[in-house]
């Protein structure tokens, strides 16, 4: 059972959740993991790598934790590891959406919530963009959304605000590569790559290990990367920076571009698909959770 497919609208799903937040995180991870899984979730000795998330959202404290899943603070993070050259040059920081000035920015741009997933605006050509629809939905994702809704700690103190990025050009094909290294205790295990978000009906996602080579596995529901993609260059700077970015913590997800030899860096994420992604076959959720160290449960 999916919960995605009994409610395929995400702004319900989202309103829904905000009704739930006074549920304690722990019963709520549970009922989600259920849902989403068709499993019971098991805390006190967790096997998989989706369990042992939602171990880490409920036991693991980390005040940098916050800190990195902002989207905004995070670049001070960046800077402070010595990588502000990855940066993606910003444009401005609002906290609400009456202090932005579109005629300021360029034709293209992309804009993004501090808090968000999934809460991006691609602007290609600012001629065509609905101002009014745009500045609706900017604030939709500010008030509306809950921060509770994968029971995801480090995004409740964060402040939501807006900002504005460059436009990172697409290659020669129309594509944009997402490059999501895997890292545990500082060390690049896996690399997921999404790709062709706009062909064949939408994304493609492929596992790939720290020598870029591609694996026999998938996401369930997901169409399989292509044997197209080739290793990046400066690919081995890509596993340089991951791994430096990501030795503060038992794990994260590094998420950078690269753009004809140019890193950029995307977002840290902690929590892969909240917890709730299902693997294909199912036997990879078992290999990625045995890199996964995490203290077990006495009671």
């Amino acid at each position: 059972m999916n919960y995605k497919s009994l409610i395929p609208n995400q702004e319900l799903r989202l309103s829904l959740l905000k009704v739930t937040e006074f549920i304690p995180d722990k019963q709520m991870i549970k009922l989600q993991y259920k849902i989403a899984t068709g499993r019971k979730l098991d805390l006190i000795n967790p096997r998989r790598f989706t369990e042992k998330l939602q171990w880490y959202k409920l036991y693991y404290r980390d005040s940098r934790m916050t800190k990195s899943a902002d989207k905004y603070q995070v670049r001070e993070y960046i800077v402070s590891k010595g990588y502000k050259e990855i940066l993606v040059p910003l444009y401005g920081v609002y906290e609400k959406v009456e202090e932005i000035d579109f005629d300021t920015f360029p034709n293209s741009f992309v804009l993004k919530t501090t808090n968000g997933s999934q809460t991006n605006i691609i602007c290609e050509d600012k001629s065509k963009l609905d101002l009014d629809s745009v500045k609706k939905t900017l604030n939709s994702w500010l008030f509306k959304r809950t921060s509770k809704a994968g029971r995801e700690w480090p995004y409740y103190n964060i402040m939501p605000r807006i900002i504005c990025e460059e436009y990172l050009p697409k290659d020669d094909n129309g594509n944009m590569v997402d490059y999501k290294f895997v890292c545990f205790e500082g060390k690049v295990a896996y690399v997921f790559v999404n790709t062709d978000r706009s062909f064949d009906g939408g994304l493609r996602f492929g596992i790939y290990n720290e020598k870029f080579e591609k694996l026999p596995y998938g996401r369930k529901g997901l169409k399989k990367t292509t044997d197209s993609i080739i290793k990046p260059i400066n690919y081995e700077k890509m596993i340089e920076i991951a791994e430096a970015l990501s030795k503060d913590f038992p794990h994260v997800r590094i998420d950078l571009y690269n753009i004809e030899g140019k890193i950029y860096f995307g977002e840290m994420t902690f929590f892969h698909g909240s917890g709730y992604v299902e693997f294909e076959p199912d036997e990879f959720d078992y290999i990625l959770g045995e890199k996964f160290k995490v203290p077990l449960l006495k009671s």
